[in-house]
């Protein structure tokens, strides 16, 4: 039988509850806490009860990890920080009037997040929260993520264009400072799916609207990076965008280096570019320097090109404790996944990639894995008909047929 496979994965979801944070905050914002939780109500029903707390229930939590044969996470935010009216995934960027007290909010998580990683070390990668409303701020935020452990990185806002009249666009040069202390520190930069999407209104409408353009505006500031040369300026610097998948990533690289070459001429149509507007490499050449895919729930058909991606840029995620996420189903969800994959590239996407990424240890790891994780035996082998789970809600089980 061979060795079990360690299994880390890059999208999981935690959080505080909103009680919980009052004390992650100081005196003066603790009144103002006060305030704003009596009159605070949970927008998202489906999230309450039985299944919230195991957004920060460590004994839960671990158990059903262990069960399903994870040893590692990476942790995105989830809960509702203090300050805010719904999950910070989805809120969008803080308006000027919103932006200081939501700036307490997301500082308030990153304490807490900083302080609950550190119960499990060696297992957990946090990712502290910035915005961009304020460069100088942002930077700031960056330091402290550094000098605090959360060496899952930073999450960054994606801009969409209603925001730009108060938060500058992604390719702006201003961000230089930022993108330079990224690179020296180290931390990855993030970018998760369901994110960057424009108001789309109250309209009944509105949210259908926005979930079927939710893939365009997830890894559109993938291209403006690209594109602008933040990664000819910052050769060092990792990003991961994670929960779009990968599948997208041929196509778009095609047309972003096709797009290069034309611009590179000087003119398009009507369209006359400044000079030195290209980078000096064409944008696959830099994503495949910088840039990684957090896969979370990925299926057959996802991976289908895990070669043009590079199987060593591709990071498997459980999307933890999401309905939508792999859990209870993971074993299962892998088999179907990853049995025609092989063993060395199973290894690296399951893991070892993310161990790389995160600098996890794979050492502190392995008796948790031995105990616990997967083995390609077990992997190896395709799911039959009535193996496969019953209303779910994942795309792990999707196939190619």
């Amino acid at each position: 039988m061979s060795d079990p496979i360690i299994v880390i994965s890059s999208d999981t979801h935690a959080g505080n509850s909103v009680a919980g944070y009052r004390e992650y905050l100081d005196t003066k914002h603790q009144a103002l806490f006060d305030e704003w939780r009596g009159s605070y109500k949970n927008p998202q029903k489906k999230h309450i009860g039985s299944k919230k707390h195991k957004n920060w229930d460590d004994a839960e939590r671990m158990s059903d990890m262990q069960t399903e044969g994870v040893v590692g996470e990476i942790v995105f935010p989830n809960t509702v920080p203090p300050f805010f009216r719904s999950s910070v995934l989805i809120c969008g960027n803080p308006r000027p009037e919103d932006y200081l007290m939501r700036l307490e909010g997301i500082r308030a998580h990153n304490r807490w997040l900083s302080e609950w990683c550190g119960e499990f070390p060696a297992q957990r990668a946090g990712i502290g929260l910035v915005y961009l409303n304020d460069i100088d701020e942002a930077i700031k935020d960056i330091e402290w993520i550094a000098k605090n452990n959360l060496r899952g990185g930073v999450l960054l806002p994606h801009v969409p264009d209603d925001c730009t009249g108060y938060i500058k666009p992604l390719y702006h040069p201003d961000y230089d400072p930022m993108w330079a202390l990224l690179e020296e520190t180290g931390l990855v930069v993030n970018h998760h799916g369901g994110t960057g999407s424009p108001d789309y209104g109250r309209l009944p409408v509105s949210l259908p609207i926005r979930l079927i353009e939710t893939g365009f505006f997830s890894t559109r500031s993938y291209s403006q990076l690209l594109l602008s040369g933040v990664f000819h300026r910052f050769p060092k610097l990792k990003y991961i965008i994670t929960e779009s998948g990968c599948a997208w990533v041929p196509e778009t690289l095609q047309r972003l280096d096709m797009a290069w070459k034309r611009i590179s001429s000087g003119a398009v149509g009507e369209f006359q570019f400044a000079e030195g507007v290209t980078t000096p490499e064409p944008p696959s050449f830099y994503a495949k320097q910088n840039c990684y895919y957090g896969a979370s729930s990925a299926s057959p058909p996802e991976l289908k090109d895990r070669d043009v991606i590079g199987t060593e840029r591709i990071l498997w995620g459980s999307d933890y404790p999401h309905y939508e996420g792999t859990y209870p189903d993971t074993r299962l969800a892998l088999r179907h996944t990853f049995n025609t994959c092989g063993e060395d590239d199973t290894r690296a996407m399951l893991g070892l990639n993310a161990a790389k990424l995160y600098d996890f240890d794979l050492e502190a790891l392995k008796p948790i894995s031995d105990k616990c994780g997967p083995t390609w035996d077990e992997l190896s082998v395709p799911l039959a008909p009535d193996e496969f789970p019953k209303d779910t809600h994942t795309n792990a089980f999707r196939t190619l047929d």
